[in-house]
């Protein structure tokens, strides 16, 4: 395993559409492994791959008591019901903002070995698949804010070193 370099607000591959995973084979474990390692790392819940610059539809997940890895993810809503919570991101470190997410979603999808997978999330769990599948389709949670929140976030992180210095 492998600790792999977070990338930040304004790197290209951030806003990028990751490709659709065919293979199944050792090298999709070990980004797995590798993308818990930095995850875990980080302290964050969740981490999609395009954050460490892989464009595969695959990200890892550590919350209510669930953790593991989802290929090509497809989510959906359960019923009407939405929260909104304080969000954040390991690609825009030090903004968390309030955010409005579904309150309980039905995933699918694969795990490592190719199998299929159904997950019924609600709390931290639901709001981790939804953001973890914007990334991989290169959206970042400040695009769900709503504008004065996406203004005073921006405006916070404007001020941030990690930012001033380039970010990406």
């Amino acid at each position: 395993m492998a600790l792999r370099d977070v990338r930040l607000f304004g790197d290209p591959v951030l806003v990028s559409r990751a490709d659709e995973v065919t293979q199944f084979d050792a090298s999709l474990a070990r980004l797995a492994e590798d993308m818990l390692e930095t995850m875990d790392a980080e302290q964050g819940v969740g981490l999609a791959a395009n954050q460490i610059g892989v464009l595969q539809r695959i990200f890892v997940y550590d919350c209510d008591g669930q953790r593991g890895a989802l290929i090509n993810p497809v989510w959906e809503p359960v019923d009407e019901d939405k929260v909104t919570d304080a969000e954040g991101c390991l690609s825009i470190p030090e903004i968390r903002a309030e955010t409005e997410r579904w309150a309980k979603v039905r995933a699918t999808g694969q795990r490592v070995d190719g199998t299929p997978v159904e997950i019924h999330a609600d709390g931290l769990l639901a709001r981790c698949i939804q953001h973890e599948t914007d990334h991989l389709d290169g959206v970042l949670f400040l695009k769900r804010l709503e504008p004065e929140r996406r203004k005073a976030a921006m405006r916070e992180m404007r001020s941030l070193d990690w930012f001033r210095a380039g970010g990406a």
